[in-house]
This record gives structure tokens, C-alpha cells and sequence, in this order.
């Protein structure tokens, strides 16, 4: 069995994931865990957790799926993609998809100009309503400022462990990430990581939720060929975007 392991993002649930980890839980002989990190959800949960309470639950995490699977793949995002980065440099895992991982620190207000942007544009319409957009709206206002410090320190915690990473590695980014600082994440994390087969891939057009836009197919396509092809030599660095 193969086990893949999802992580959401700093104040995020494993709701906005949901279209990586159904993605994946409709392939045969997969089994997709994607955790809620302590104290999400909720602004007075996230005042009573700090960064250890979510490397932690990541760390339980993946030492479930490493006894139950033969094959482990860690999926993160934006936050989870640094903490996927932690795991990857702790535990035996096979491979690694770094999603607009926040090498580089958040910028939160960006967040909602883009969820506006997306309402505008039309894209899913279904998804993109009033709803929504008050949803992410209340996310980032009503994130305690303690939190967002927690969250600075999971990345000061992965980033010296990027050196570890040896297993295949693919960076995703969107070329209009306006969340993450989007060259300087993705090669940052590229440099540092010591793995033989890496890659980024730049998604052109895409900001910080990349399958909220009509680039959703290239970017899950992107995620598949790389989690089912077999174990390639080393490659070089390549803007596939």
C-alpha cells in the first residue's frame, strides 16, 4: 500500500486541500491522510497551540503511515510544505511534493485580493461565492498575531533541515503567488535541498492556491507523473512552467 500524507496550511483545514487529497484517495491501493493541525479552525484554538503542537501531530502523522505502508509520499502546503520539509529530513520517506511552500514568510493580506480576484474572474463558480470569500476573509482576521509568530518559527525550524532531504523532490510554485515570494521560496528550497532528483515546476498564471484556478488539471497531472513514475537518476533543474 502507499501511504500519502497531506498537510494544509498556517491557519488553513484540511478543507482546502481537499481537491489534492480526493484527487489522490480515488487510485487504487492509495491510502491519503490529510490531519487537521492543532488549533486550526478556530481563533481561540489557535491561541492555545504552538509550533511544537503541530510538528508533533505531523511527526504521529507520518510514523503511523511509515508502519502501515510500504511506499510514504508527504504532500504539503504554503506552511505544511515546510513541515512536510521537517518530515522528509527526519523520516524515511519516499517522496516529496513541496507545494507554494513558505520557505519565505507570508504575506496574509495578499490571501484575500486573491480570493476576490478568483470570485471575479469566475473560475469554478460553484466554489468561488460570497461564502467563501467571507470564509477566508474571517480566516486571516480573526488569526491570533501569537499564531502567525508560531508560524514564523516552523519555518525557522525547517529550514536548517532542507540540507537533509535526500529523497526525489518537486517543487511546485505559481508564477503569481502573491503570498509567498515566489522565485525566491522555490529556489531557496531547491539550492538547499540535497536530493539527486529535484525539481521546480512554475505554474504560469497561478497564485499561492494553484488548483483554484483553470490550472488545476496541469497542476495535478504535475503531482501524478511525478508520485507514480519509478525511480529516475539524477536531474537537473528545469522551469517547466
Amino acid at each position: 500500500m502507499i501511504g500519502v500524507l497531506c498537510l494544509h496550511g498556517f491557519s488553513g483545514t484540511p478543507k482546502e486541500i481537499e481537491a489534492i487529497s480526493s484527487h489522490l484517495q480515488s487510485k487504487e491501493g492509495w491510502l491519503v491522510y490529510t490531519p487537521n493541525l492543532p488549533g486550526h479552525g478556530s481563533k481561540e484554538g489557535m491561541r492555545e497551540v504552538t509550533y511544537k503542537h503541530w510538528l508533533y501531530a505531523a511527526m504521529v502523522s507520518i510514523e503511523e503511515l511509515l508502519e502501515r505502508c510500504e511506499k510514504v509520499y508527504v504532500i504539503g502546503f504554503s506552511m505544511g510544505g515546510m513541515l512536510a520539509s521537517f518530515l522528509a529530513a527526519k523520516y524515511p520517506v519516499d517522496r516529496l511534493v513541496l507545494i507554494s511552500s513558505a520557505a519565505y514568510y507570508l504575506n496574509p493580506k495578499q490571501l484575500v485580493q486573491d480570493v476576490r480576484a478568483w470570485m471575479v474572474e469566475g473560475f469554478q463558480k460553484p466554489l468561488f461565492d460570497e461564502e467563501l470569500y467571507q470564509f477566508y476573509k474571517k480566516k486571516i482576521k480573526e488569526t491570533p498575531i501569537m499564531a502567525a509568530y508560531e508560524f514564523t518559527k516552523v519555518v525557522k525550524s525547517a529550514r536548517p533541515l532542507l540540507k537533509d532531504i535526500t529523497v526525489p523532490t518537486l517543487i511546485i510554485q505559481g508564477e503569481s503567488d502573491g503570498i509567498v515570494p515566489p522565485k525566491k521560496s522555490a529556489e531557496y528550497i531547491y539550492e538547499h535541498i540535497q536530493s539527486d532528483d529535484k525539481r521546480v515546476y512554475y505554474i504560469q498564471n497561478a497564485k499561492h492556491y494553484i488548483w483554484f484556478g483553470k490550472e488545476k488539471e496541469e497542476f495535478l497531472q504535475t503531482i501524478d507523473a511525478f508520485l507514480t513514475e519509478e525511480d529516475t537518476p539524477s536531474l537537473e533543474h528545469e522551469d517547466l512552467g
